[in-house]
């Protein structure tokens, strides 16, 4: 029996106690940062400055700080001071050094567990800061508290450089870290100043009497002075910028408005505590079909949502059917969610000592107890400010009316367009060349411009897994358009039937019929249009496609270059002059012409390199996708061993639907001064 036993575990492999893996320390945080801090991409390395700042945040929450500095420094650390404090240096009594040190180094270490050390914080599982000297090369914290300056170093991923000490005496309090993110683990560590000042606005709105400063120190010469407690009493140069604001949540939604117009003058704000959860809510209705709804528990954003976001829906549908009924609302004519939502942008915080998220990343929150409370103030204080401002209240109830009666018309069209399409799968666009495969992993869709370019992919695809869609002009511009208008655009249509998800409530992302969405508009000033307004119908109407991955957009070639019998394409201008092997001047040629070998227009001879033949060039600029012939498109854009895709990604919603309310919507002041401030950033194709 014994040697069978030993026959059987040589076999499976061996596996007992030797085989179990116990990580010390922080050595867990840095085999999977994606645990912590959700990925070790750009929004990764961005949330290791939210972490530490959220410690100098929870500060200012408790009444402790006023003032928190973020400096982007040359030697590439990122250093935020605070006025708070302090973290404790004494001895803790289980781990035997000092606090700071323990809350540097042990997960699950910190003030917010019980006790009295922060009544409300952002900050649940203690993981924060550590985390941070988990992912970097280097660490500086520094303490000012009881009388004395105190410091301490980590390195090589949190191990201490030495105990706690004092080095000084000092007048100040507050703390001060500093932290270089590791390259091993953070491939690209270039910090984006938009969205660090965009992150920190935020917050700024969500503390009343906080100043956040953030500087940009990066090019500064002169900068390695760390005894100054706030860096900008150095003097130095470098963009910097500074907020603070008394009023709150309502400032705020104004601030989000700011290029939109408002239905009713009066922005809705109340602030109470219920059931020891503290409610903060401000809300104001916009001429838009879309709505705009943040969260924030204990002040971290949450992108889901949670228990406050529900109980806030529910109370605003109540509110405004009581007020409806209470006025000439006709018996069966109920708002629904979608219909009080429209328009609408609002802000809903709470803050509780006990506070539960869902995942370390916070993106929602799971208390039960924020439902009832959010519910029960908002509920009263709404059904009031309505009650006392009868003419903001008609606004608002109009605007829901108006969301209402064209919900129902917009069923009746979705209906109709969908009743024959893509719910039974048997009336696909006539325009659509669809593939063979009928997996939705391996099938692609291209939409493209123009006949043209859709006669040369569908010859030049493969039509196995390859599909093609050619769109007729510019499509509808959707950014106020409601769904039975955009229903009645037949390119809209027959896109809607392509994708196969549906569209508005019945949208169904389990539906999608290809898994890659690949937009290949022209490289001229109607193509770069073209391929805005499709993002616009993605980014509005199908929005769990960009955020699946799903959408690309072609990037094709710009030049044909033939040196001889040799054929290159290139996608710059650096690339054309790389290949043909000087700067040449480009001959254009016109739409619907193929530049050939021999012609006078488009070549010019140079001698080859050791050699006293020489070689035809010819260079051939393509303005359109159409100018290519199907061996052309397939080599170039098609053919996935060779072609270049962009995928879309969001990385800050947010700032996404600013933009396209900017570009898209009806404010001409806006959108002329959007292009104004970034006409330097554009790349003109002249």
């Amino acid at each position: 029996m014994a040697k069978k036993e030993e026959k059987k575990d040589s076999k499976s492999g061996a596996y007992g106690a030797e085989q179990i893996t116990v990580l010390e320390g922080l050595e867990a945080v840095r085999r999977r940062p994606g645990m912590y801090i959700g990925t070790t991409g750009s929004a990764g390395l961005h949330h290791l400055i939210w972490e530490v700042f959220d410690n100098s945040r929870d500060e200012a929450m408790g009444g402790f700080a006023d003032d928190i500095e973020v400096a982007l420094m040359p030697d590439g650390s990122v250093r935020v001071a605070d006025n708070g404090r302090g973290i404790p240096v004494d001895i803790h009594s289980k781990t035997k050094v000092s606090a700071l040190e323990t809350v540097m180094t042990v997960l699950h270490a910190g003030g917010k567990f019980g006790g009295e050390g922060y009544k409300v914080s952002g900050g649940l599982h203690g993981v924060g800061v550590s985390v941070v000297n988990a992912l970097s090369t280097h660490v500086r914290a520094e303490v000012h508290r009881d009388g004395g300056k105190y410091e301490q170093e980590y390195k090589n991923g949190g191990k201490p450089v030495g105990k706690t000490k004092k080095i000084a005496a000092s007048k100040l309090h507050g703390t001060i870290i500093s932290f270089i993110p590791d390259p091993s683990i953070f491939p690209d560590r270039e910090l984006n100043w938009d969205t660090i000042v965009s992150h920190l606005r935020q917050q700024a709105y969500l503390v009343k009497g906080l100043r956040i400063s953030i500087l940009d120190l990066r090019e500064a010469k002169d900068a390695d002075d760390v005894g100054v407690f706030y860096v900008r009493e150095l003097g130095l140069d470098g963009p910097s910028t500074t907020f603070y604001f008394e009023g709150g949540l309502k400032s705020l939604v104004e601030f989000q408005n700011r290029h939109l117009e408002p239905v009713h003058k009066t922005t809705f704000y109340v602030e109470k505590e219920q059931d020891s959860v503290q409610v903060e809510i401000a809300l104001q209705y916009v001429d838009d079909i879309t709505s705009r709804i943040s969260a924030f528990a204990n002040n971290i954003y949450n992108a889901e949502g949670g228990t406050h976001i529900t109980g806030f829906k529910t109370a605003l549908t109540r509110s405004l059917n009581t007020a409806n009924k209470g006025g000439n609302g006709k018996e069966g004519d109920s708002f629904t969610g979608d219909d009080v939502l429209e328009g609408l942008t609002a802000v809903v915080s709470v803050k509780m000592r006990e506070v539960q998220f869902e995942g370390q990343t916070k993106g929602k929150l799971g208390s039960v107890e924020a439902r009832g409370a959010v519910e029960t103030v908002f509920g009263e204080a709404f059904a009031a400010f309505l009650e006392e401002n009868p003419d903001e209240a008609r606004s608002i109830i109009g605007k829901a009316a108006l969301a209402m009666k064209a919900r129902k018309a917009a069923k009746a069209a979705k209906d109709s367009v969908l009743r024959k399409g893509a719910l039974d799968g048997l009336s696909l666009p006539g325009k659509l060349a669809d593939c063979q495969s009928k997996s939705a992993a391996e099938s692609e869709l291209f939409i493209v411009e123009g006949d043209s370019a859709g006669g040369s992919g569908k010859m030049g695809r493969d039509r196995r897994t390859q599909a093609v869609l050619p769109l007729r002009g510019k499509i509808l511009n959707v950014e106020r358009a409601r769904l039975d208008k955009m229903l009645a655009s037949e390119q809209i249509r027959n896109l809607v039937i392509a994708l196969g998800t549906a569209i508005g409530d019945i949208f169904d992302i389990a539906k999608l019929r290809y898994h890659k969405i690949i937009i290949a508009t022209d490289a001229d000033v109607d193509g770069a249009h073209i391929r805005t307004l499709l993002l616009t119908v993605l980014y509005r109407h199908f929005r769990p496609i960009i955020d699946g991955g799903y959408l690309y957009i072609a990037q094709p070639p710009l030049f044909k270059i033939k040196k001889g019998k040799e054929i290159f394409y290139a996608y710059t201008e650096e690339e054309k002059t790389k290949i043909a092997g000087k700067d040449l001047p480009l001959e254009e040629v016109d739409s619907g012409e193929e530049a050939v070998e021999g012609d006078e227009a488009s070549e010019e001879e140079i001698p080859e390199k050791g050699s006293a033949r020489k070689a035809k060039l010819s260079v051939q600029r393509y303005k359109g996708l159409g100018e290519m012939n199907p061996e052309e498109l397939w080599e170039t854009t098609m053919d996935p061993a060779r072609r270049v895709l962009k995928q879309v990604a969001i990385d800050d919603a947010q700032d996404a639907d600013r933009t396209f309310d900017i570009l898209m919507g009806t404010d001409v002041a806006s959108r002329k001064s959007f292009i104004q401030s970034h006409a330097k950033e554009a790349t003109l194709d002249i």
